[in-house]
């Protein structure tokens, strides 16, 4: 139980002051979980069973283990991976290399897919051997890689990169270049968003999903898709212009490594892409 950060509300909950901000409680916990006094605090204990179920997740996933619970029990069962739509797991256990990245898990009846990977765990091992095993991970640029390597090399995966992001994944099976969509299978699309760095990518899983790494993601407090000029690692110019090029696909999901995901209907979606592109281009 290390230090209790002083801006926690009172109570069994609480976030310790190792805590790094990496913003990945704040995401899985909105409203419950927040940002005060330069990292991740408790604003209120959790008071419902779905704050309960967050609070756990949030745990669970912390890279730092800094989320810290007195008095209390094992976690309930299946916190991880989470489900969040048809075929689409959230894994949980991220890893501090990655900065808390958040990865996600897609069941395929043409192979599995991990996009970005978590810390090597027992936990996600063999809740992706229950699921049937893992063919591919697919990585969204180079900052999330965290133990893709590992989790490849248990299950005998093909690992995807783009060539400007390769030297991040020396590893790698399969390379990407340049900026035109590449199609992988039927249901699975890649397409390149250089900008937050120059080999990011996204992948569009069954025209619906779009695994978006760090050029895209949701603001729970701006409650809106958001961009983030901060961590543009490679060029903003080319970040506006790579989403603006992302918003001639059609998706209703954003899952994203930093930040937010969303569900919004087709529609909304590729509108609130085109005002953020928008946004983007009078900063």
């Amino acid at each position: 139980m290390r230090e209790r950060h002083r801006e926690n509300a009172p109570g069994a909950w609480y976030v310790d002051r190792d805590c790094i901000n990496c913003k990945a409680a704040q995401t899985v916990a909105p409203g419950l979980i927040i940002e005060r006094g330069g990292q991740s605090v408790f604003a209120h204990q959790p008071e419902s069973a779905s704050e309960l179920i967050a609070a756990w997740r949030a745990r669970l996933l912390c890279p730092t283990a800094s989320i810290h619970a007195e008095g209390l029990s094992d976690p309930p069962p299946d916190i991880f991976p989470e489900p969040m739509t048809d075929g689409v797991f959230r894994l949980g256990f991220n890893a501090r290399h990655s900065w808390g990245a958040h990865s996600f898990f897609v069941t395929r009846a043409r192979g599995n897919a991990m996009i970005d990977a978590p810390r090597w765990t027992k936990h996600v091992v063999e809740a992706i051997e229950a699921r049937g095993g893992l063919a591919m991970v697919l990585l969204t640029h180079r900052d999330d890689v965290a133990d893709a390597e590992r989790y490849a090399s248990h299950f005998g995966a093909r690992v995807f990169i783009h060539d400007d992001d390769r030297a991040a994944a020396p590893y790698a099976s399969d390379i990407f270049k340049g900026r035109e969509p590449i199609a992988l299978d039927d249901d699975l699309r890649v397409i390149p968003l250089p900008g937050h760095t120059k080999g990011s990518v996204g992948y569009l899983f069954d025209e619906r999903c779009l695994f978006s790494g760090d050029s895209l993601s949701w603001s729970f407090e701006q409650s809106n898709l958001r961009a983030s000029r901060q961590v543009c690692w490679y060029s903003w110019p080319e970040q506006i212009d790579s989403l603006r090029r992302l918003a001639e696909q059609r998706f209703e999901w954003v899952f994203a490594g930093h930040g937010g995901s969303i569900h919004l209907a087709e529609a909304e979606m590729h509108a609130r892409l085109l005002a953020l592109v928008a946004r983007m281009e009078r900063e």
